[in-house]
């Protein structure tokens, strides 16, 4: 087994099957400090953080994307096709389209609506819908009622653009019920189906564009437990 040009590694076994997937390599830190046993750091590339561990006596990975299809699309690609992963859960932060989504609410992606040409690539005559897979989606609904962690689960935008010229554009897909926007699960779910394996973004509300509530960047680090609570279970 080769390093791949981004990921660090050349044995196999050292990147668990399932593998746990925040943008934030801070995050990636904290959720491996705070919640694996005997964790071992296996990337630094680019700053991109991995670490295995165990949770519940069963191995999990966990590393950062950082931010965007691009990103998330390379990260995903090699994890899957070179390091045999086979449960990739995104868990990352989310502006809400929704008045009736709070800041700390977990959303669930049931399907990944995009702005992105990422499917282009797929020579389709149509439009494809990224969805999550059905075995990660049912067991973490299960995993958040045992919690009592309420849970809203739906459609998400994932989105190319942070900053957009239109700023009222969102009103657009929140009409249509789109529960909130990120900006890589969209990617994930895509590469995942196309190789055969699962996907599922799991995401806490961090700011409303209803409201304009924000919450810190220290808390998008360490503060979005529940949703990796959830997560790590899935393992």
């Amino acid at each position: 087994m080769n390093k791949t040009p981004h990921i660090g590694v050349d044995k196999e076994g050292i990147i668990a099957k399932t593998i746990l997937l925040p943008g934030d390599p801070l995050r990636a830190k904290f959720i491996a400090e705070t919640y694996l046993e005997n964790p071992v750091q296996f990337n630094a590339v680019r700053n991109a953080f991995g670490y295995t561990g165990t949770y519940n006596g069963k191995q999990i990975s966990v590393m950062g994307t950082g931010m965007g299809m691009p990103s998330i699309g390379i990260y995903s690609y090699e994890l899957i096709h070179t390091y045999g992963v086979e449960n990739l859960i995104r868990v990352g932060s989310c502006g809400a389209f929704q008045r009736d989504l709070n800041l700390y609410d977990v959303i669930i992606g049931m399907s990944a609506s995009t702005n992105s040409n990422f499917a282009s690539q797929y020579d389709l005559n149509g439009t494809y819908a990224p969805t999550a897979s059905w075995k990660l989606l049912s067991k973490a609904v299960e995993v958040a009622k045992e919690k009592g962690t309420p849970v809203t689960v739906g459609n998400i935008l994932s989105s190319d653009i942070f900053y957009d010229d239109n700023p009222d554009v969102w009103k657009k897909w929140a009409r249509l019920g789109v529960l909130a926007v990120e900006m890589e699960a969209a990617a994930l779910y895509m590469n995942a189906a196309r190789a055969g394996v699962n996907a599922l973004c799991i995401l806490t509300v961090s700011d409303s564009l209803v409201t304009h509530e924000v919450t810190t960047s220290e808390e998008r680090q360490t503060a979005f437990t529940k949703m990796m609570e959830i997560a790590l279970e899935l393992a």
